[in-house]
C-alpha cells in the first residue's frame, strides 16, 4: 500500500445493510467466555450460521480439523447449508469477530477494489488476555486473499463503531476516550484515525453504554443505523432499572445531533428486556445487538415479555429483510450476541 490513506485514496466501511459476499465467524471455544455453559451455546450458533448461510457465504475461522468436524457436526444437525459454509484454519483466542476480524474497506472505481484494516486488538482494554492470535486475524484473511493490509497502529473495536455508509459514522466516548485502548490520543486525534482508517466524514459521538458490558460501552448494544438517516436506539421504560438515566440521555443526545447532510436523524426507540441475570451478574441484553445479513435481519432474543414488541419494531425497519429471533439467554452469558460474533465482508 502506498502512504497515502486509504480515504485519501477513496476506500470507505460500508453500511451493514449494505450487499454482503459473506460472514465471517470464529468458532466459539473458550470455555472461560462461557464458564459452564459453552456447549449449550451451540445449537443456536449453528442456527444462527443457518440462516445468514440462506443468503451470503459463511466464512468460519478455526483452530484445527477436529474443531471444524465439531462445527460440522453441529451445522447438520440445524440443516445448513454447507455448500454455503467455509472453514479457515485460522487459530483465535476467543469467537467474538466483530471486534478482531477484517474491516473490510471497498473503493468500487479502484483496480483494487477491497482492502483489509487491520487495527490493533487488546480484548477490550486488555481484560482477557491472551489475545495475540485474535489480534493477528486480519492480516491473516487479507493474506489468504491475496488483499492489501493496512495498520492504522492504534486500538479500535468493529463493536464500537456504527456506519450509515453515507460518511457518517457514530461511536461512543465511554469506549474509545477510555484510557485502556489508546490513552496516548485525544478526542481529536482519534477522529482522525477514524476518517483516515474508515472513510468517513462526520464523526458522531454519544456517551455511556448498557449496564454489564465489559466492553466499556460499544454501540452495537446501543445504537444502531437501520438505513442511511434511520437509527434505532433502546430505551429503559422501567424508571427504577439502573440503565433507565442512562438511556435517556442517550435518547436526548440522538435528537441533538445531525447527520453528514445536516439532517435530524430519524430515531426509533426500541425496548429493553428485562434485566437478565445469572450467577448473580447483570448480563448486557440488548435487542440492538441484532446482525443484519442479505436475507434476515437475525435478533437476540431473551424469553421477556419485551421480544415480540422488538421484532415488530425492526420488522417495521427492515421492509426489505425477514427480521427473526433466536434465543440468546445462553450466548448472552458470554457478554456478547449475535452482532458482537459477527463480521460483514461487503460486496463491491
Amino acid at each position: 500500500m502506498s502512504t497515502t490513506t486509504p480515504k485519501q485514496q477513496g476506500y470507505f466501511f460500508p453500511a451493514e445493510f449494505a450487499k454482503h459476499d459473506a460472514t465471517w465467524l470464529s468458532w466459539p471455544h473458550k470455555e472461560a467466555s462461557w464458564p459452564g455453559k459453552i456447549e449449550a451455546i451451540y445449537p443456536v450458533y449453528a442456527e444462527f450460521i443457518k440462516r445468514v448461510a440462506e443468503g451470503e457465504k459463511v466464512n468460519i475461522n478455526v483452530l484445527s480439523e477436529a474443531m471444524k468436524q465439531k462445527a460440522l457436526g453441529y451445522l447438520q444437525q440445524a440443516g445448513a447449508d454447507l455448500g454455503s459454509v467455509q472453514f479457515f484454519m485460522h487459530p483465535t483466542n476467543d469467537a467474538w469477530c466483530r471486534d478482531h476480524g477484517p474491516a473490510f474497506l471497498i473503493n468500487p472505481k479502484a483496480a483494487q477494489k477491497k482492502i483489509i484494516v487491520d487495527w490493533g486488538y487488546n480484548a477490550w482494554g486488555g481484560k482477557y488476555p491472551p489475545f495475540d492470535l485474535d489480534d493477528n486475524i486480519p492480516t491473516l484473511i487479507a493474506q489468504h486473499y491475496g488483499v492489501p493490509v493496512v495498520y492504522p497502529g492504534i486500538v479500535m473495536e468493529g463493536g464500537s463503531v456504527e456506519f450509515n455508509g453515507r460518511g457518517t459514522l457514530l461511536t461512543t466516548r465511554a469506549c474509545l476516550l477510555n484510557e485502556n485502548r489508546n490513552p496516548h490520543l485525544t478526542q481529536e486525534q482519534i477522529e482522525t484515525y477514524l476518517r483516515n482508517y474508515y472513510g468517513v466524514d462526520h464523526i458522531l459521538w454519544l456517551g455511556d453504554g448498557i449496564v454489564g458490558d465489559d466492553t466499556d460501552g460499544h454501540i452495537d448494544d446501543l445504537t444502531r443505523f437501520v438505513n442511511a438517516d434511520t437509527v434505532v436506539t433502546v430505551v429503559e421504560e422501567d424508571k427504577s432499572d439502573e440503565n433507565y438515566t442512562l438511556l435517556q440521555e442517550n435518547l436526548h443526545e440522538l435528537h441533538r445531533l445531525r447527520l453528514e447532510d445536516g439532517k435530524q436523524l430519524n430515531v426509533v426507540e426500541l425496548p429493553m428486556p428485562g434485566a437478565v441475570v445469572y450467577d448473580d451478574m447483570r448480563l448486557p441484553a440488548s435487542y440492538a445487538n441484532f446482525y443484519i445479513s442479505n436475507k434476515y435481519v437475525v435478533v437476540p432474543t431473551f424469553r421477556d415479555k419485551n421480544d415480540d414488541r422488538a421484532l415488530d419494531i425492526l420488522q417495521k425497519c427492515f421492509p426489505d429483510r425477514k427480521v427473526i429471533g433466536l434465543d440468546s439467554v445462553d450466548i448472552i452469558w458470554g457478554l456478547g450476541s449475535f452482532h458482537c460474533l459477527s463480521q460483514q465482508e461487503p460486496s463491491v
